[in-house]
């Protein structure tokens, strides 16, 4: 039987945060659709067409894109994350109650972007959007941080150097969405490039492994390997 603090337990503890999670996730990335508006030709100049007015639509086509991959790609990676958090505390409940927050308000620059993307108030749409990214990718790097930093929530069989490269790219790519946002105010245009890049760039496989099998673990398979085999 399983004490209240037994693995099952911390197991479910762990579980239960992905699941809620990957509901704000899921949340947030279905209500990107909902800024696309179906357009309606009445309210439109004599002459458009349907299929006019649904290219001239290409912004909120774009913001939905880029969103979508960002959000998926940030998804991924806290999925990914949880395959070797074993353990929380109410520090990190309340790190990843931060993350989720920001996550769940990427819509809204999503649609302020695809409104003023071609206006003279671009950059200002553009520096929301990115600084949306950028707040989002600190608190998953301090998310991740605090749950690696001496193993503190982590499994421990995890090897130090996978630890460290991982830690190393959140911080990395932390560091670059910040100068994604500090590059909006020199050109929107190549702020939103490197936007895209970031999440594609995030979308590689990362330098890593599954956790090492406990010595125990190893040692009774080699002898159950090495085990005569019974008549």
């Amino acid at each position: 039987m399983n004490s209240d603090g037994g693995p099952a337990n911390r197991e479910n503890e762990t579980a239960r945060i992905e699941a809620f999670s990957d509901g704000v996730f899921a949340i947030a990335i279905t209500l990107l659709v909902i800024e696309i508006g179906v357009p309606h030709l009445d309210n439109g100049p004599e002459g458009t067409t349907l299929f006019g007015a649904l290219i001239g639509q290409w912004p909120s086509y774009l913001g939905y894109v880029i969103s979508f991959l960002q959000i998926g790609v940030v998804w991924a990676n806290h999925h990914n994350r949880f395959t070797y958090i074993v353990r929380s505390d109410h520090i990190f409940l309340f790190l990843n109650i931060l993350f989720l927050m920001c996550v769940a308000f990427i819509p809204f620059p999503t649609a302020l972007l695809a409104e003023y993307i071609e206006s003279e108030e671009r950059t200002i749409a553009v520096a929301v959007y990115t600084g949306t990214l950028a707040v989002t990718a600190v608190c998953f790097t301090l998310l991740w941080y605090y749950a690696a930093n001496g193993y503190r929530l982590v499994n421990r069989s995890l090897d130090p150097a996978t630890l460290r490269a991982m830690t190393q790219r959140y911080i990395a790519g932390m560091v670059l969405y910040i100068v994604t946002f500090a590059l909006t105010f020199v050109n929107s245009v190549l702020s939103l490039a490197l936007v895209v890049s970031l999440a594609l760039l995030f979308v590689l496989p990362e330098p890593g492994s599954r956790p090492r099998k406990p010595e125990a673990s190893a040692e009774d398979d080699r002898a159950t390997t090495e085990k005569p085999d019974e008549a």
